[in-house]
């Protein structure tokens, strides 16, 4: 069979990777993907918004199976457009997308379905905006969100007034993230945990626990990113903990979205707060989470072909469940110069052939020039280590960094620390408000 993977970050390659070890042997095909993707699939120089352009080649190729990673093309209705040509695709329809492609309507959604979540505000203009943040501040602060898709980077958590005021501007003032439009909601106290689940229309089947670390800095200081590492389990979530929240969360969203004529298929995200309350959702994605999928999906020992093609049809989960090695997993994102605000494209990478084998490097940001490896993205590289627990995992993970390098890299030091409370238990390589941002990581 041949299978088309679309997208070109980490999580296409994490996802590839996983596919290749399939026993069902696949022949794999990627678009656009990336520099690194070419020893693993065949690329197509297709456009991950190119819907026509997709189809017409994924029936030429006879493609049995299309697997969407980003969330783009999922809004603007791949999947259906597919579909409606009589070709399998795995993830939503743009009925169901919409429960990443817009913030309001996945609150609202929650509401309906009774799954927990922070007290919100959905506002049009800066004025409604200010008035929400005013009412709903509290000890923790408040978090400001742009309604539509902003690839990660449309949040901010305010600890003040002043801080939400400026992140509205962005929102209605500057139109940073297209037509002004955001939701205001309370901020929420506890630690975040990842879980993913794969979804046939009927049941949603949870994967291994996860959590990301979105800031760019040491301890969650700075703007958010689209993920800068993750690890994979979250110690005190085993198999019934997970069940429990995906019985809370993940199945009332596919018993609701049915009832309303859009089965949802596909992997629902939930990102969670775990409150002295219990766990409420902060988001809704509609697609394997960035870099969470590159610390689940090496512990995966079932066959992810075999679920996918599964999760295409109603009911087809039915019955399955899914194997992990007892292995820890820890993923460090290797960020260029800039990132967030902006990126350094062309700078050459140098270090990989240095890596042990084991050590799985997915590349997010790559291209060559000139026969080199150089950057080409925010998110350049992923560097993910498996160990008998966490911590010998994350060592094993900076290790492996260490001997890559690029002009003004960034990596996170305190990614899957033992004790991320602990005044001293990270390495330091973030940067303080008002202080200058280093030149590379220390790791």
């Amino acid at each position: 069979m041949k299978v088309l993977v679309v997208g070109a970050g980490g999580r296409e390659h994490a996802i590839l990777r996983a596919l290749a070890r399939s026993p069902q042997a696949p022949e794999l095909l990627c678009a656009p993907g990336n520099a690194g993707m070419e020893a693993d699939a065949r690329r197509l120089d297709l456009a991950v918004e190119d819907t026509e352009g997709i189809v017409e080649t994924v029936t030429r190729e006879d493609i049995g199976l299309t697997v969407v990673g980003p969330e783009v093309p999922l809004v603007i209705g791949l999947v259906d457009a597919l579909a409606g040509h009589g070709r399998r695709a795995f993830g939503p329809s743009a009925l169901a997308a919409r429960l990443e492609g817009s913030k309001a309507f996945a609150k609202e959604v929650m509401g309906e379905a009774g799954v927990p979540t922070a007290a919100w505000r959905s506002v049009g203009s800066l004025a409604e905006g200010r008035a929400a943040a005013a009412g709903l501040i509290g000890a923790h602060g408040v978090v400001i969100k742009a309604d539509g898709l902003a690839a990660g980077k449309g949040v901010t958590v305010a600890d003040d007034l002043s801080q939400a005021e400026a992140a509205l501007e962005d929102i209605f003032t500057r139109e940073r993230f297209g037509a002004g439009a955001a939701i205001v909601e309370e901020r929420l106290a506890g630690e975040e945990l990842s879980l993913l689940a794969l979804c046939d229309g009927e049941r949603a089947l949870p994967m291994a626990s996860a959590r990301d670390y979105k800031r760019i800095f040491d301890g969650d200081r700075g703007p958010n990113t689209g993920g800068m590492g993750s690890f994979s389990p979250v110690e005190g979530f085993d198999d019934a903990e997970v069940a429990g929240i995906a019985a809370e969360v993940h199945q009332p969203i596919v018993d609701h979205m049915r009832a309303r004529g859009a089965p949802f298929h596909g992997v629902l995200y939930a990102g969670l707060m775990l409150t002295e309350a219990g766990p409420k959702v902060l988001e809704f994605n509609v697609r394997f989470g960035d870099p969470e999928t590159q610390a689940v999906l090496p512990r995966l020992r079932s066959d992810l072909l075999e679920l996918l093609l599964a999760a295409t049809e109603p009911g087809g989960l039915r019955g399955m469940s899914m194997r992990w090695t007892p292995e820890s997993a820890v993923t460090l994102v290797l960020a260029s110069a800039g990132y967030p605000a902006s990126s350094s494209p062309g700078t050459p990478i140098e270090g990989l052939d240095a890596v042990p084998a084991g050590i799985e490097v997915t590349h997010a940001g790559t291209a060559t020039a000139d026969g080199r490896l150089v950057t080409a993205g925010g998110r350049v590289l992923n560097v993910t280590a498996l160990g008998g627990d966490r911590a010998a995992a994350r060592q094993a993970a900076y290790a492996a960094a260490r001997m890559v390098s690029f002009e003004g890299m960034q990596v996170r030091g305190d990614i899957a620390a033992a004790d991320e409370g602990e005044p001293g238990g990270k390495a330091s390589v973030g940067q303080a408000p008002g202080q200058a941002a280093p030149s590379a990581a220390r790791i």
